[in-house]
């Protein structure tokens, strides 16, 4: 008796519409990784912006600051509060001063009150303060002959402190992608943080 021949089972087809919606679903998820790969800076985009909240960690790491001026005067510097000026293209620094008192007592007091801007440094691959510049420094109960000098005293303070302070530091990898290098280039202030252009060397 003759047998009837196996047919091998047809592959299931699978709807046209099914493969469509996954090809969309893949690329949409590639899309976004990519998305988020360029937002998290690894590699750069063209730009980077960091936080107010991120340069004032920066700052919160240099104090405090204790220093004898005059011969006379322990100064100790504390407590740094963070300002933006965008419309200076400058950031503000105010400190608490505790300064000894020459007279004896109870330390005197104060508040140093600076302008700083920003540049970046190619030696360090640091954002960096630049040319900070006393706006005031005032201690209540200061002799009149010391506080006269306490201006010149705020310059000194804040060049050895602040200048040169770096407020953030870029990684190798951060400046170079498809191994192209690449440098920050114009430096922003904005009202809640600040903006650096990546640019080719």
């Amino acid at each position: 008796m003759s047998r009837t021949p196996r047919t091998a089972p047809a592959l299931a087809s699978q709807p046209s519409s099914a493969i469509t919606r996954r090809g969309w679903l893949g690329f949409a998820a590639a899309t976004l990784a990519t998305g988020l790969a360029g937002c998290a800076g690894f590699p750069f985009g063209n730009d980077y912006t960091f936080s107010e909240s991120q340069l004032q960690r920066a700052l919160d790491r240099k104090f405090p600051f204790d220093r004898r001026m005059l011969a006379v005067l322990d100064i100790s510097l504390t407590r740094p509060r963070l300002t933006l000026l965008p419309d200076r293209n400058r950031i503000a620094v105010a400190v608490d001063a505790s300064v000894s008192n020459p007279l004896g007592g109870a330390p005197l007091l104060g508040t140093l009150a600076v302008e700083s801007a920003l540049a970046y440094d190619p030696a360090t691959r640091s954002i960096v303060l630049r040319d900070p510049e006393v706006d005031d420094f005032t201690v209540a109960g200061l002799p009149d002959r010391l506080s006269r000098q306490l201006r010149g005293v705020g310059a000194i303070l804040a060049e050895q402190l602040l200048e040169g302070t770096p407020i953030y530091t870029f990684k190798p990898e951060q400046l170079t992608a498809n191994g192209v290098s690449r440098e920050p280039g114009a430096i922003t202030v904005l009202p809640h943080g600040v903006n650096v252009k990546i640019e080719r060397r």
